[in-house]
């Protein structure tokens, strides 16, 4: 006579059916294009990026060939002093994601950030020779208003876009959207420093020219996603308000 067979002894198959089990699949590449808001904020990184990392590699040899209060500063000093400008950016992309969040605004931050970027930069060129200390504030603003909508594009921008409501909970494509904005935006991270070599032997005028033109096609980019975000918080405040008043005339009938 055999031993009592346990409960759920030899039982092999799963208790929950094949229809429980839902397998993702990854967005293809074009796909992935077709998300709402991905090619906006692709392009506009590139511009973004371009505008960065022109700074990043070119900065310090500018500041070494400009005369501050008439006076050139040596190369170590330079490279010193142009950390300024990466201090700057950490405090434009903490404002950036702060901003972003509190208005739930990424289109709107990121606009905004970039347009204030083009009179900072016009601003530098012109009066950063005037002063060590008017250089090093200017380059400090520069860096705010250029890194922060860098940064907030290639992470919340970028996580948002990755699960956006037509994926339908497919959470695969996160990897694919943020791999072509990011890669967009270091195809203009190469194309500024190279270009800026080319440019700058004609004159430092026309670098700035170029990287306020830049500054100004990201935000333009941003457009139709801007006037849609402006949309949405005008009726939202407008349903608000209504719900309110509503609100308050019932308790003045008694209701």
């Amino acid at each position: 006579m055999g031993s009592p067979r346990k409960i759920g002894e030899g039982v092999t198959e799963p208790l929950l059916g094949s229809d429980a089990e839902i397998k993702e699949t990854a967005v293809g590449f074009i796909e992935a294009w077709k998300i709402p808001g991905v090619a906006p904020f692709a392009f506009c990184l590139f511009f973004a990026k371009l505008v960065a990392y022109t700074f990043l590699y070119w900065l310090p040899y500018y500041i070494s060939h400009t005369a501050i209060e008439g006076k050139y500063l040596s190369s170590e000093t330079a490279g010193n002093l142009s950390t300024f400008f990466d201090i700057g950016g950490v405090l434009g992309g903490i404002l950036a994601g702060h901003i972003s969040d509190r208005l739930d605004a990424r289109a709107i931050t990121a606009a905004t950030f970039m347009y204030c970027a083009i009179p900072a930069l016009y601003f530098y060129r012109t009066y950063g020779h005037i002063s060590l200390v008017m250089n090093i504030a200017l380059m400090f603003i520069c860096g705010m208003f250029v890194n922060g909508p860098y940064a907030l594009i290639t992470t919340a921008v970028s996580a948002d876009l990755g699960t956006h409501s037509s994926l339908r909970g497919n959470s695969k494509a996160l990897a694919t959207v943020t791999a072509i904005i990011d890669g967009t935006g270091s195809v203009g991270a190469a194309i500024g420093p190279l270009l800026t070599g080319y440019i700058s032997a004609k004159s430092w005028s026309a670098v700035f020219t170029m990287l306020m033109g830049a500054a100004l096609i990201a935000g333009l980019l941003l457009t139709r996603l801007l006037v849609a975000e402006v949309v949405a918080r005008i009726s939202e405040s407008r349903s608000q308000a209504g719900g309110s008043q509503s609100t308050s005339q019932d308790e003045e009938l008694g209701v």
